[in-house]
């Protein structure tokens, strides 16, 4: 480890750093919705017609999905691990196919018109997925947070609760899926947009209740596990947001954009979802579940787009 390193994790795990950390990442954390609702507002938010308003409207819809999707938990104290590798490995499937059918072929499609070359076209799709990929990387270790294979990750994890932990893991997993669908609307096309937030809205639903099985597992009241899990959806009005504004207004930011949400979403499928799905023992019965999730999203790519 170098100098710069040992450094700040010397500094992240001080105590007497602990009330400056929580204090100084509450006031960012403030900052930053003020702003993206700013952003929001001044792009249109508050209109259908309008591509932020139909972005937030989408992934409104997925936000609420994860919360009906965690009230059973409210009766529900666990499910058997086979059932969670299935609708875990239903997400990833979904996941997949979105990042196949709804990102990177339009991605390609719009390069193509824009640019007047297909392989500019993909060139430009591919920077962007790579670029996603980085993305979620560099969050991985910058965002302090739980897996549950892998244990606690990021700086300053060891100042927080683990449900913290836990709702930062899973705002990882939303933030792509939410910029997904801001990226997919903001060219106005719904024929993008639409199975982008209907497909991730049904996959929402499994995840929310997982989320909250997994909170009632440790000791917290239904209630709490349900509204815990039910902010964990926030993170996708906040992705749809920097969706839209980073792809609006420069016609080449569109493809780079589609392609840039493929990434972060092919990123969490490989990275986080399908480990997790297999490590329990039940790795043909989350495979089945991650083929279940592709076809049903080729299925809403080809009835809605």
């Amino acid at each position: 480890m170098n100098i710069a390193a040992r450094a700040l994790q010397d500094y992240f795990t001080d105590p007497r750093h602990a009330a400056t950390l929580k204090f100084g990442s509450g006031g960012l954390a403030l900052a930053l919705l003020a702003g993206l609702g700013w952003v929001a507002w001044a792009q249109g938010g508050t209109r259908l017609d309008a591509p932020m308003g139909m972005a937030l409207a989408g992934s409104g819809v997925a936000a609420l999905a994860t919360a009906l999707g965690a009230l059973p938990a409210l009766f529900i104290r666990r499910i058997s691990t086979r059932w969670e590798d299935i609708m875990l490995g239903f997400g990833a499937g979904v996941m997949a196919a979105a990042a196949a059918f709804s990102l990177i072929l339009p991605g390609v499609e719009a390069g193509t018109d824009i640019l007047g070359s297909k392989p500019a076209g993909a060139a430009i799709v591919a920077v962007g997925l790579v670029l996603g990929a980085l993305f979620l990387l560099l969050a991985d270790k910058a965002v302090p947070h739980e897996h549950s294979s892998a244990g606690r990750h990021g700086p300053g994890w060891m100042h927080l609760r683990r449900v913290w932990l836990m709702v930062f893991a899973i705002a990882l997993h939303n933030f792509p899926e939410g910029m997904a669908i801001g990226v997919g609307f903001s060219g106005g096309d719904t024929a993008v947009g639409m199975p982008l937030a209907a497909a991730i809205a049904i996959q929402d639903i499994p995840e929310g209740l997982v989320v909250a099985v997994a909170l009632r597992t440790i000791a917290y009241a239904p209630w709490q596990a349900v509204a815990i899990a039910a902010l964990t959806g926030l993170a996708e009005p906040l992705g749809a947001i920097v969706g839209v504004a980073l792809t609006s207004g420069f016609a080449p930011f569109y493809p780079a954009g589609l392609g840039f949400a493929a990434g972060a979403m092919i990123w969490v499928v490989s990275h986080e979802i399908i480990p997790e799905s297999h490590r329990k023992g039940h790795e043909q019965a989350a495979t089945l579940g991650i083929i279940g999730g592709f076809v049903v999203m080729m299925m809403l790519d080809t009835a809605l787009g």
